[in-house]
């Protein structure tokens, strides 16, 4: 089956500050690797092939902010015990907790990098 998104990066200036934040966000240990002399956090999937996976990434060629892509990650225990957590981490609530109908519920929330970044969940909150 082929996916639209098969990486994504999340830019960060402090690499400590964004793994702490998203670990207690999505209640999920992310792994540290360096990748081409950058240090990446990889978020966690079950294993090669089996779906989206990215990492948060400190390097030259990216800048955190609001102003580029959208991306949305899994919240495995609902939309309204993620986005606790990331309020409680520091993140800002940019669009609130909805239901988006037959797909589920969703928020955004701005990171301490000032990124966006959706909260997605099929589990009802």
């Amino acid at each position: 089956m082929k996916q639209s998104i098969n990486w994504f990066e999340i830019p960060t200036v402090d690499m400590d500050r964004a793994v702490a934040f998203y670990e207690r966000t999505l209640g999920v240990t992310l792994k540290r690797e360096l990748f081409g002399g950058m240090p990446h956090a990889i978020f966690p999937t079950d294993g090669p092939g089996t779906g989206t996976t990215g990492a948060l990434v400190t390097g030259p060629h990216l800048t955190p902010g609001a102003t580029g892509v959208v991306i949305y990650l899994e919240a495995p225990d609902g939309v309204t015990a993620s986005l606790a957590r990331a309020r409680a981490a520091g993140a800002v609530e940019i669009a609130p907790h909805m239901a988006i109908g037959d797909n589920g519920w969703m928020a955004v929330v701005r990171d301490p990098d000032g990124n966006h970044v959706g909260l997605h969940s099929m589990t009802r909150p």
